[in-house]
């Protein structure tokens, strides 16, 4: 009796999909909601957001659905990316937000800033903005924003792999997801990147998960080669190394988790030992 109850209580807050839109969109009362806008698509995202449609598309941008919502002279634009998986989503998140915003539990992670509320959840990266400065626009937007994010479906979480970086030195709300091109390297691809701060030294830390042991392996052999190392004992994991881009790098690994420490000297390998150990065992 419960579920009968409630299915129409749901169906009454939204509103019908306009043709060719994916979602049928919260209403927000005393607004209108315009839905007179396509479907962007890879080949056309360039239409809506100029240049930075090549960041999107770097990280398995699929669609975009967009909705206005006005009242008077004051209007709300919604906008909901839909990309390829849930890290991607973070990752797009992530290359946009700032750790000195005002974050807020909505969705996986959410901010507010200057009358813009951007969040993902599952592989959607919601944005929502209002030039307004009224407090009544002001909370409709973030009402609006709780809705879309039960709309939505897909994990409310953030990525598994970032619990894997320590805590300790560890730059809050940085950590971001590069998909492509690793440290300017093709061979390196899927990580996630923190930064770290200790006493007088800064240096990043990216962690690469693959599917097996064996893909790892392959990878840190394939970036080792590119700094003239051909061989190496099959037991042996922790290497220090010049890279010509990146200077001093720690590479080490272990099953298909795989740990590089950029921006310490060659004379610091305790301090990329202590992390490295503590992240892989």
């Amino acid at each position: 009796m419960k579920k009968l109850l409630i299915f129409p209580l749901v169906f009454m807050l939204l509103s019908p999909p306009a043709a060719g839109q994916d979602f049928a969109f919260p209403d927000l009362r005393g607004f209108r909601t315009v839905t007179e806008y396509p479907v962007y698509l890879p080949d056309n995202l360039w239409d809506f957001i100029n240049g930075a449609a090549d960041g999107f598309l770097a990280l398995g941008f699929r669609d975009l659905n967009v909705a206005e919502y006005r009242k008077g002279k004051n209007s709300i634009k919604l906008e909901i990316y839909r990309h390829e998986n849930h890290t991607m989503a973070f990752g797009i998140y992530a290359s946009e937000r700032s750790p000195y915003f005002n974050f807020l539990r909505l969705g996986a992670q959410g901010y507010n800033v200057d009358g813009a509320i951007n969040f993902f959840k599952g592989n959607f990266y919601v944005k929502i903005r209002t030039y307004s400065q009224k407090a009544k626009i002001l909370q409709a937007a973030e009402t609006l924003a709780y809705r879309v994010a039960d709309m939505l479906p897909g994990e409310s979480t953030m990525p598994a792999l970032l619990a894997r970086f320590p805590a300790e030195g560890k730059v809050s709300g940085e950590e971001v997801y590069i998909n492509d091109n690793v440290l300017g390297h093709s061979i390196l691809s899927s990580a996630f990147m923190a930064s770290y701060e200790t006493g007088n030294d800064s240096f990043n830390i990216y962690l690469i998960q693959k599917d097996s042991a064996e893909e790892i392996r392959d990878m840190a052999k394939a970036y080792l080669n590119t700094a003239g190392v051909e061989t190496f004992p099959g037991d042996e994991n922790r290497f220090v190394f010049t890279d010509g881009y990146n200077g001093t790098i720690f590479l080490s690994w272990k099953d298909d988790l795989m740990v590089i420490i950029s921006g310490l000297a060659k004379d610091q390998t305790a301090i990329a030992f202590r992390y490295t150990t503590g992240i892989l065992e």
